[in-house]
């Protein structure tokens, strides 16, 4: 999908998120890589074949409310 040179990281690669975006709708969310990875604000990903990556855990900083 990527065509521009250096390629972009693979929808595999650990650092995929680093793809660049060619559509990002902040009203809803979600941005749309060049790698075919839709990205979420809660850090949650949908991958090209459907498969689901599940958003992080927050983490808790040291003197945070709980």
């Amino acid at each position: 999908m990527c065509a521009h040179n250096p390629p972009c990281p693979t929808t595999m690669a650990p650092d995929r998120k680093a793809a660049r975006p060619v559509a990002h709708r902040p009203e809803l969310g979600w941005s749309l890589l060049c790698n075919g990875v839709l990205v979420f604000e809660d850090t949650g990903e949908l991958l090209p074949d459907g498969r689901i990556v599940p958003p992080r855990p927050l983490a808790l900083t040291f003197g945070s409310a709980v």
